[in-house]
């Protein structure tokens, strides 16, 4: 997957093939934001702009923008999965909320 940062958002990028431009799309948040250019620089810029954008129209509408995490994360899991994992934390001298964050730093580095 092809992705691009700006100001602490993410947007995946696609090229389609058939209009011969690049798509992105702003992810991890609910706002649907996409955006597209004939050039890589072209699809910076208008990235930029979607972003500042959609800050923008935040203000203008008095709710805060959306950020795409908080740090905050919870999960729902088997119980079984929820125990083996105590353990595999206990084991390891740490709580169970630094072992899953370095699990899924590992993960995620990884590329899944």
């Amino acid at each position: 997957m092809n992705t691009m940062t700006y100001k602490g958002y993410t947007a995946r990028v696609d090229y389609d093939e058939r209009d011969g431009i690049f798509v992105g799309r702003i992810l991890g948040i609910r706002s649907i934001i996409s955006f597209h250019g004939e050039s890589v620089a072209e699809l910076k810029a208008e990235f930029e702009h979607a972003v500042k954008d959609y800050i923008a129209d935040c203000k203008r509408e008095g709710v805060h923008p959306e950020k795409p995490a908080s740090g905050k994360l919870l999960l729902r899991v088997p119980p079984e999965v929820h125990g083996r994992a105590l353990v595999a934390a206990q084991a390891a001298g740490k709580s169970l909320n630094q072992w899953a964050s370095e699990v899924l730093q590992r993960a995620v580095q990884l590329g899944g």
